[in-house]
């Protein structure tokens, strides 16, 4: 398994989540996040994005040549938005609908803010290492 993702397939991916979250509200449709949902738990058990190998034959480049993304990091971020989407279709379909939209407008602005350079879940995993070893040297 690579370790690294060429950067404009995660940018691919977080697209995909906004364009998803915008046609859901757009539409009043909240079916549509099923489908980054079950692509996302995909990416989570099978390890293999679809939208990320459909649009992998549009690099020009080789992979290598492209800034990367690291795997580990972009799985932990595939994590967040999972369960942002499905905690937000249990909100559309229990008809709770102020979770439905705070839920999935959480998991689009935070596709859309690492698409423009700050990735959230990369702050959270950070700072939850930090504190996993700050805890781990304590006890030593």
């Amino acid at each position: 398994m690579p370790t690294s993702i060429p950067k404009p397939l995660v940018l691919t991916n977080q697209w995909f989540i906004v364009a998803s979250v915008l046609v859901a509200w757009i539409a009043n449709q909240p079916a549509t996040l099923f489908i980054p949902l079950v692509v996302g738990l995909i990416s989570l058990f099978f390890k293999k994005n679809v939208v990320i190998e459909l649009a992998k034959p549009f690099l020009k480049k080789p992979f290598n040549e492209y800034p990367q993304e690291d795997v580990a990091q972009q799985q932990f971020n595939q994590w967040i938005a999972v369960i942002c989407q499905a905690v937000a279709l249990v909100g559309a379909y229990s008809g709770i609908t102020a979770v439905y939209f705070i839920f999935s407008g959480m998991v689009a602005t935070a596709a859309f803010v690492a698409i423009l350079g700050f990735c959230v879940g990369c702050f959270i995993r950070f700072q939850w290492q930090q504190y996993r070893y700050r805890r781990s040297q304590k006890s030593a």
